[in-house]
């Protein structure tokens, strides 16, 4: 590309980060808000919890949330695949296979009149979204300059939450209209649009200038470091950040040099820091963002007896909420610092979910308390993004050594997603008072 210096990292935001983790979000919460719809449910009767009760609807509700947890499943082996996959193969052309197969699996997905295309096209679109979920952060932090990594990488939570705010207000339009195969069909058929703008585009952005130092490119390290910053490639400052990079690369070689690694201490005590990475996404998903995310439609509908068009409504208004909400932390995180935005975040999370514990254990009768648990879902949703939606992607990134960085943020990753599946296939059972 002819851009350089920022205008090349805003192309790097709008055409490669953007709709790598749009579609994140889209395809994490795309089916959630589908589950309730009679045509849906009776493409897929194995799925059918409209029409049914008893026994019969709580075994269904189990299949329910078997197939859409296939996704998770798919994004863990994405994910842990990038741990080999991430340094043979680059960053640009693991995204460019990895957007490559989100469009097969939304393709298969949308295209599905059985269970079992459904689930394969759930899984496979898992894959490439687990692999764009491991893969894009690092690069993204590979290029950016330390002033503004926090900020950057930051906004990927917030392309997280555009994903889910696209999902919601996209059913909504499409329950409104009375030919029902469309009424989900459509919804899933647009994120292929996005995927197809990832194909297209990731080429365009230079490769990542530390990945290019550690396969032995020096010149096309410097000039693709000179092209992010906007500088030329003689420039005494690209010298000075590409001397840097080969120093920390030629450093780490002595001490981290396999993934075997990262289970030891020693001096720069590599388990403790992935350690860290894994709690660190483990608490973002127990925490219970992604569970609103994805069911907020029924919990709405079901947990707190709305109609079915106003739950789509406050789905859309809450989602939209928590994606504007994201902003406080591309203002703060670089001002304040990583650990400050965890604190305040969780601590708002946990005040939040008691007082939904309160205010969830009246009747459906009690409107004051129903309203009362959708203003604090409302409130949990300004808290989650300030700290557990992109800012814990970053700091995995940035605790791991050079070496170790892909494998790292791969494994973290990958369990970022098998929690995932462990909340969605639990709370799909224990969501729903009726």
């Amino acid at each position: 590309m002819v851009l350089t210096g920022k205008k090349l990292e805003v192309a790097q935001l709008l055409l490669v980060v953007m709709p790598a983790f749009v579609l994140f979000g889209y395809n994490q919460s795309g089916v959630g808000g589908l589950l309730s719809l009679r045509d849906f449910a009776e493409t897929f009767p194995e799925m059918d919890t409209v029409t049914t009760t008893g026994a019969v609807k709580t075994h269904k509700k189990t299949i329910q949330g078997t197939v859409v947890a296939m996704f998770t499943i798919g994004a863990l082996l994405g994910a842990l695949s990038c741990s080999k996959l991430g340094d043979m193969l680059g960053r640009r052309k693991l995204i460019f296979v990895a957007a490559c197969l989100t469009l097969i699996g939304e393709i298969l997905q949308c295209s599905s009149f059985h269970i079992a295309q459904f689930i394969v096209g759930r899984f496979i679109l898992g894959w490439g979204v687990g692999q764009l979920s491991a893969t894009v952060p690092v690069w993204q932090s590979e290029c950016s300059g330390s002033k503004n990594r926090g900020a950057h990488t930051v906004l990927d939570g917030c392309f997280i939450s555009l994903g889910y705010v696209l999902e919601s207000w996209i059913n909504l339009g499409f329950f409104e209209i009375n030919f029902l195969p469309v009424q989900w069909r459509i919804p899933l058929v647009f994120p292929i649009f996005i995927s197809i703008v990832l194909i297209g585009t990731v080429f365009l952005i230079p490769e990542s200038p530390r990945w290019l130092c550690r396969m032995g490119r020096g010149e096309q390290a410097r000039a693709s470091l000179a092209k992010f910053r906007g500088l030329p490639e003689d420039d005494p400052l690209i010298a000075a950040e590409i001397g840097g990079i080969e120093l920390a690369l030629e450093e780490t070689g002595h001490t981290a040099v396999s993934m075997k690694d990262i289970f030891t201490m020693g001096k720069d005590k590599l388990f403790y820091r992935f350690m860290l990475c894994m709690l660190l996404q483990l608490l973002q998903q127990m925490c219970g963002s992604n569970l609103i995310s994805v069911y907020a439609t029924i919990l709405f509908q079901d947990s707190l007896g709305m109609s079915p068009e106003l739950s789509r409504v406050l789905t859309g208004a809450c989602l939209t909420w928590k994606f504007l909400s994201c902003f406080v932390a591309f203002f703060t995180i670089d001002r304040f610092g990583r650990r400050a935005l965890f604190i305040f975040s969780g601590f708002g999370m946990s005040s939040c979910m008691l007082a939904l514990a309160v205010s969830t254990s009246f009747s459906d009768e009690n409107t004051s308390a129903m309203g009362a648990a959708a203003f604090f879902i409302f409130a949990f949703n300004f808290f989650v993004p300030i700290g557990f939606l992109g800012a814990n992607f970053l700091y995995c990134t940035e605790v791991a050594p050079i070496k170790l960085r892909v494998p790292m943020a791969s494994i973290s990753t990958a369990n970022h997603w098998l929690w995932n599946f462990v909340v969605v296939m639990v709370s799909r059972q224990c969501l729903p008072k009726t």
